[in-house]
């Protein structure tokens, strides 16, 4: 598939970028909609996307270049071309996170409330983002014989983009699902969406070809392990803390 979807005016706008524009939109919308079921309101949580966004988008190409530096120590300016792809999720949450404390604190808002209203959002945009990797033919995993590989220059491999899109589309059911029926304290949705992405982002980067490394290292997998321990054990921490409630 041609990475190119048209041009305007010469300027080539690709597939990669729509998707990504597809994503944040549709979260955007599912954000606004959870925000009014939970009572936070509306125009405060536009001016808390106004910052999110961008700075995330920041925060993903800057994580992708610290950790692929030989690839633009001799020519950086092309660190500022996010078009071909090079955008790392963990860069985007780590940044995510950082804005969210500090607009909350600003805003003298509880970050739990708004943590857990975006976090099904972004989940969902990182559903839809990941085919973006397909069309770049890039996120992809080793040489394989099974029935649902893909063909990457003649090679049959896994194609872990769609792996992590299916999880990460039944993770957003069932952070939905969760919200509306089960969440008793806040922060409870928002621990889920890291502890469950971590948890199959870690299993997955084993496959890929293309990973950030930090000497020996998978990066992805070492943040993963912390995406998983950290969450997991403050939602253990609520859930011992309302157990002794009653």
């Amino acid at each position: 598939m041609d990475p190119i979807a048209f041009q305007i005016f010469g300027l080539e706008i690709r597939w990669y970028g729509i998707l990504i524009a597809t994503g944040v939109l549709i979260g955007t919308i599912l954000a606004i909609r959870e925000a009014k079921r939970v009572g936070l309101d509306e125009e405060t949580l536009m001016d808390f996307l106004i910052w999110e966004v961008p700075l995330c988008l920041v925060g993903a190409r800057l994580y992708y270049v610290v950790f692929s530096w030989d690839m633009y120590k001799y020519n950086p300016i092309e660190a500022l071309n996010i078009r071909n792809g090079g955008l790392a999720i963990h860069g985007a949450i780590i940044t995510a996170i950082i804005v969210a404390i500090i607009f909350t604190r600003i805003r003298k808002i509880d970050f739990w409330t708004i943590a857990d209203v975006c976090a099904p959002s972004l989940i969902l945009a990182q559903a839809i983002g990941r085919w973006g990797n397909f069309i770049n033919q890039e996120a992809h995993g080793g040489p394989t014989n099974l029935p649902w590989g893909i063909m990457v220059n003649g090679v049959k491999v896994h194609p872990t983009f769609l792996y992590e899109s299916i999880w990460n589309f039944l993770v957003f059911l069932f952070l939905l699902w969760y919200g509306k029926n089960k969440q008793k304290v806040k922060g409870e949705v928002f621990l889920l969406y890291l502890s469950l992405y971590s948890f199959i982002r870690f299993f997955i980067e084993g496959l890929r070809t293309d990973s950030l490394m930090f000497g020996p290292i998978r990066v992805a997998q070492l943040v993963s392990v912390i995406g998983v321990v950290i969450p997991m054990y403050i939602f253990y921490r609520i859930k011992k803390n309302i157990k002794n409630k009653f």
